[in-house]
């Protein structure tokens, strides 16, 4: 990677819904010709990140048929130092897509990863019943094995059919058209961009001194006192022993807000952590 010209790390390959998100944090940079260096994980985007390979990172943060990506969550809490610098919220759309010149009557096999296939499965039971599935590790494997074989049809975005060489058969095929994912730019501590918005959001990580009853009641009543709206809570397993658990908490607005101060002022005083996991806007 160029010394001067910023960098971004995503799930990879070209052509997934990760590689869509960086493009557009790249275009909000304003660094377009940012490069970008897909990874074959998500611990390895930290991984990128944390190192210094990359000047950012982009990860999935949550979906809202699916809820938290839970390998993000955990790269947060125990194996990375990287923080959230701004968060976006996409549209996931699915196309239907094969080699150029394909038609209905020659797919014989439909091709995703499998999240791509259930998120489809009632176009595929109406429009193609009893061709047979096959699971590719990416939506985008899919483009790229349906671009080299007339019988097979991928579901992937559009950018993978453009990438890939691929004919869109139909558009906006998933189930739920109200399938979105939310993405997070993530850099090193300090590394924040000047990006801003109207909204903010902040995201910590809480472990507990003991697990005793009444714990999380407290940590909510903290918000509650402070007038804090909370956008997400989710509990997550130490990895130590059964029933040790952890929380992270997801709030509005910034972490230097006076309100926010106070509470996580006064929880650092009840629990054993408190980790800020960043304070970023909403693009």
């Amino acid at each position: 990677m160029s010394a001067s010209t910023p960098s971004i790390a995503f799930l990879g390959p070209l052509g997934t819904y990760s590689h869509e998100a960086a493009l557009s944090f790249a275009k909000k940079l304003g660094c377009e010709d940012a490069e970008l260096l897909p990874c074959a994980t998500f611990d390895d985007v930290f991984d990128a990140v944390d190192r210094g390979r990359v000047t950012y990172g982009v990860v999935a943060k949550e979906n809202s048929l699916e809820g938290p990506v839970t390998s993000t969550l955990d790269n947060f809490a125990f194996r990375s130092n990287a923080v959230i610098l701004a968060e976006e919220v996409f549209d996931i759309h699915h196309s239907l897509m094969g080699a150029p010149g394909i038609q209905m009557a020659d797919i014989t096999a439909v091709a995703s990863h499998p999240q791509g296939i259930a998120q489809c499965r009632r176009y595929l039971n109406e429009r193609l019943p009893g061709r047979t599935t096959q699971i590719t590790a990416s939506t985008a494997e899919s483009a790229r094995l349906a671009a080299a074989d007339p019988t097979i049809a991928g579901i992937a975005n559009p950018l993978a059919a453009e990438l890939y060489g691929c004919e869109v058969i139909a558009s906006s095929i998933e189930d739920n058209l109200g399938n979105q994912t939310a993405f997070a730019l993530i850099g090193r501590q300090g590394a924040a961009p000047a990006l801003e918005s109207d909204l903010y959001k902040t995201t910590i990580a809480l472990f507990l001194q003991t697990d005793r009853a009444g714990t999380l009641n407290m940590i909510l009543s903290e918000f509650a006192y402070a007038g804090i709206n909370l956008t997400m809570v989710q509990s997550r397993p130490l990895k130590q022993q059964m029933g040790d658990y952890f929380f992270f908490i997801e709030f509005q607005g910034k972490d230097t807000d006076l309100a926010a101060q106070t509470a996580l002022a006064c929880l650092r005083l009840k629990l054993r952590e408190v980790k800020v996991l960043g304070s970023y806007p909403v693009l």
